[in-house]
């Protein structure tokens, strides 16, 4: 990896990212691999999915990111009564014309918060379906698309289950990630505190948050996360894990071909993120847990032993030979 040289100018690219996370920053307090994780989800294009209890700042810090964007935003709370409708929109009907008119949703932005994603029933998640693969909306037999840059940030709460719709594999593939949001240590949470006590409310604070991309900047940066390089054998070595979830005995289920896909691309991401125009197999480990965790399933003994989708992740990926 050493004799590889530097093809692509990233200074751009590294200067916008430090100029997102100053931007974050100034409300976030910790939280650093919650917000590299959206930032490489960003640079590669795909979805995401924050599972953390009440109070981790989930969707604070989805709108953060959304603030630094010059782009469009647009925020969904998910409810049992919630209609495919309210999420795609619908034909009105015009008396003066006599023709049905379509209203678009408030999918129809750049990016789209969708907060306690698991609370609305299966006929609505299913509604995400083709507009998250495909960036359209088809309805009444006219397909309707998306503008560019389209990224869906969802948040669900891993403790409460009642009044909500567990969201079916097919749908949780199409997330790039499932991040996982803890609580933070001591010296972060009496940061948070003097924060707060600093800050007269959250308004002023967000508020204080300035757009540091357009849509058409960030277009750039993803083409030059195109552009990295990656060696043959580290196509192998996503493989390999991607194909041993596959034939492993804790696994009810393993993760598809889009897996290996998600992995190869975000891993691409990260490099840039981390400055380099190269992915290396420490930049495959990192996103590991994040891309597959929601795209396997354990066997009902190893849930029953206490086994955590994390741990045979980690455990897959140590058994398989690193390549050098």
């Amino acid at each position: 990896m050493e004799n590889i040289q530097t093809r692509i100018d990233l200074t751009p690219l590294t200067t916008a990212i430090d100029a997102i996370r100053a931007e974050v920053g100034k409300v976030i307090v910790g939280q650093q691999q919650t917000i590299d994780l959206l930032l490489t989800a960003l640079l590669a294009d795909g979805h995401v999915l924050i599972e953390g209890v009440p109070g981790v700042a989930k969707t604070l810090t989805a709108k953060l990111l959304a603030k630094t964007l010059s782009v469009g935003f647009s925020r969904i709370q998910f409810t049992p009564d919630l209609m495919p409708s309210d999420v795609l929109g619908t034909s009105v009907f015009m008396p003066k014309t006599g023709d049905f008119v379509f209203r678009q949703g408030p999918i129809f932005s750049n990016l789209v918060l969708i907060d306690e994603i698991n609370r609305a029933p299966a006929k609505t998640q299913a509604a995400l379906f083709e507009v998250m693969e495909e960036r359209q909306v088809t309805n009444d037999g006219t397909t309707y698309y998306l503008q560019e840059p389209f990224m869906v940030l969802a948040t669900q709460n891993p403790i409460e289950q009642e009044g909500t719709y567990r969201l079916p594999e097919a749908q949780l593939d199409r997330f790039l990630f499932k991040i996982v949001v803890g609580y933070p240590d001591a010296a972060a949470e009496v940061n948070i505190l003097r924060g707060h006590h600093l800050r007269r409310n959250l308004s002023d604070a967000l508020d204080a948050i300035s757009a540091v991309l357009t849509a058409d900047q960030l277009a750039i940066l993803r083409s030059q996360v195109h552009q990295v390089h990656v060696e043959d054998k580290l196509f192998d070595y996503i493989a390999q894990i991607v194909q041993a979830t596959r034939a492993n005995k804790s696994l009810y289920l393993g993760a598809s071909p889009r897996a290996s896909v998600a992995l190869l691309n975000s891993a691409k991401a990260l490099a840039t993120l981390r400055g380099r125009d190269f992915i290396t197999p420490e930049d495959v480990q990192e996103l590991s847990a994040s891309v597959l965790r929601h795209r396997i399933l354990l066997t009902p003994e190893r849930e029953m032993e206490g086994g955590t989708a994390d741990e045979v992740i980690a455990q897959l990926v140590q058994k398989i030979d690193v390549p050098r």
